[in-house]
C-alpha cells in the first residue's frame, strides 16, 4: 500500500530561508535553531515572572532577530502552560489593563536544563566546523576568488 502526500501551494509570510543566493558567488546565510524561541522564553521566565509584552521586548533584545510576532509568542506560552512547563495568573498590581503574568514551573526548569545541554552540544559541533573552516578559509578565498 502506498500513500501520496500532496501539499497545497499557499503564500506564507516566513522568515528567509537558511541560505539564499544574493548574487554571483554571494550568499546570505541565516544560521538558526528551530524552536529556539522555546528555550529563550524558558530562560527569561527563569530570570523572573513576566507578562507577554515584557517577554516580547526581552526576546527581541536576547535574540537580536527583530520584532517578535505576538501571536506566535502567545501560542507558545499557551502551549507551554498546557504542558505544565509555565504557569500564569492575572495581575492587578501593574498599572493599566489586567496583565497575565507567566512564571516557570519545576517541569519548565527541567526542560530548560535539557535545552541547555542540547545547545551546548550543538555549540561544540559548530565550534568544530568553524575551527576546520578557519584552517582552510585562506585557501578557499585564494582558490575561488581568483587571488591565487
Amino acid at each position: 500500500m502506498s500513500f501520496t502526500y500532496t501539499r497545497k501551494a499557499m503564500k506564507v509570510d516566513r522568515q528567509p530561508r537558511c541560505r539564499c543566493r544574493v548574487g554571483p558567488g554571494s550568499f546570505e546565510v541565516r544560521a538558526r535553531v528551530e524552536r529556539f524561541a522555546e528555550p529563550a522564553v524558558l530562560l527569561l521566565l527563569a530570570e523572573g515572572p513576566s507578562h507577554g509584552y515584557e517577554l516580547a521586548d526581552a526576546l527581541e533584545e536576547l535574540l537580536e532577530e527583530g520584532r517578535v510576532d505576538f501571536g506566535n509568542l502567545y501560542r507558545l506560552l499557551r502551549s507551554l502552560e498546557g504542558e505544565g512547563l509555565v504557569a500564569s495568573s492575572w495581575s492587578e498590581d501593574a498599572p493599566g489593563p489586567l496583565k497575565r503574568i507567566y512564571e516557570l514551573t519545576g517541569e519548565g526548569a527541567a526542560l530548560l536544563g535539557a535545552w541547555a545541554g542540547s545547545l551546548r552540544s550543538g555549540q561544540a559541533r559548530i565550534a568544530r566546523v568553524l575551527e576546520r573552516y578557519g584552517a582552510v578559509a585562506e585557501k578557499i578565498d585564494n582558490t575561488y576568488h581568483g587571488k591565487d
